[in-house]
């Protein structure tokens, strides 16, 4: 019979604070242990985080569990076809294959904060038995670049027998934001149009060896839906919202390293017209997809730099900017 985890006692998520004057980030070891909010000094949150992160800060963590909007940065693993494939508490999910929700241990479990200074903190998850790994987050200031946060996540298998598995970054922003990724030719992003009634398909453009995922209303339907996978030619991301600029850069793979469902790169945007307060943009991040023996472990990184932006809001600007950064 399988016992719940205990409900935290306290009546909202506890908030960490890594503050150096340039950049302040907010943590929290609760609700699967997440990033709430990162922003330049005197510039509002660069995340988008939802109202249950005040009305359910203790959700209840059982292999029947669902998933609940607290949104901001958080881990998951892929394939997200497997993700219920390899447990035995939970027959229909299982049997069904199911893609959603993701990893009840993962996504809304208290983490233990084994570390916390004034330049870090560092999370572990619960051994999850849905995906047979815990997962270690440190989430760190770097000294001499004031603008940067470091994110190393360690999975580690706590089966008897191995598993395979990819360390999946998932930031979300408001669907506002105008995200860039560098890729070599059009056909690197493949584009997943979710459209029914309601939601029209996304839109996008191609130049300058840049991606452009655009936020243009539909003039057909309510809305807009869908998922980008995208194999990148250079080991970074940027997203322009208001007067900041997110750059998330990690290690470049080549395809054959990552989970053919997935790509190194993925964009989800989902949004209403007439609820854009509640629209939604994904920025996902793959490592490579591995196998690990009983105690064994992977890890993967990301290194996000805020900078400030006050050109015009253009894709021709913002192309120009980056090009300005010289970035790898």
């Amino acid at each position: 019979m399988f016992v719940p985890l205990a409900l935290s006692a306290h009546a909202e998520v506890e908030r960490i604070i890594l503050d150096n004057g340039t950049v302040a980030v907010e943590i929290t070891p609760d609700i699967g242990g997440r990033l709430l909010s990162v922003h330049l000094a005197g510039q509002p949150n660069f995340l988008k985080i939802g109202e249950a992160v005040v009305t359910e800060p203790n959700p209840l963590v059982t292999p029947e569990a669902n998933n609940i909007g607290y949104l901001g940065h958080e881990i998951w693993v892929g394939p997200q076809s497997e993700w219920w494939t390899h447990q035995l508490l939970n027959d229909e999910r299982r049997a069904r294959k199911a893609v959603w929700p993701p990893d009840p241990f993962l996504i809304l479990a208290k983490n233990n904060a084994v570390e916390k200074t004034d330049q870090k903190v560092v999370l572990r998850s619960p051994n999850s038995p849905i995906s047979g790994v815990a997962i270690k987050k440190t989430y760190s200031l770097v000294d001499g670049k004031p603008n940067q946060i470091q994110l190393n996540v360690e999975a580690t298998n706590i089966r008897d027998t191995k598993v395979s598995w990819d360390i999946w970054f998932n930031t979300r922003v408001p669907y506002s934001a105008q995200v860039y990724v560098p890729i070599a030719n059009e056909s690197d992003a493949r584009i997943e149009h979710f459209s029914d009634a309601t939601y029209d398909g996304l839109t996008h453009h191609f130049s300058d060896g840049f991606f452009a995922l655009e936020n243009s209303n539909s003039t057909q339907k309510q809305g807009r839906k869908g998922k980008i996978f995208i194999q990148p030619s250079q080991g970074w991301m940027a997203a322009f919202r208001d007067k900041q600029l997110l750059i998330i850069q990690f290690n470049l793979q080549p395809k054959s390293a990552i989970h053919p469902e997935q790509g190194q790169i993925e964009l989800y945007q989902e949004f209403l017209h007439a609820e854009s307060d509640e629209g939604l943009l994904e920025l996902e991040v793959h490592a490579p997809y591995r196998t690990l023996q009983p105690g064994k472990s992977m890890s993967a990184a990301e290194t996000w730099t805020l900078l400030p932006y006050d050109g015009p809001a253009t894709r021709a600007a913002h192309i120009a900017f980056l090009k300005q950064l010289s970035l790898p």
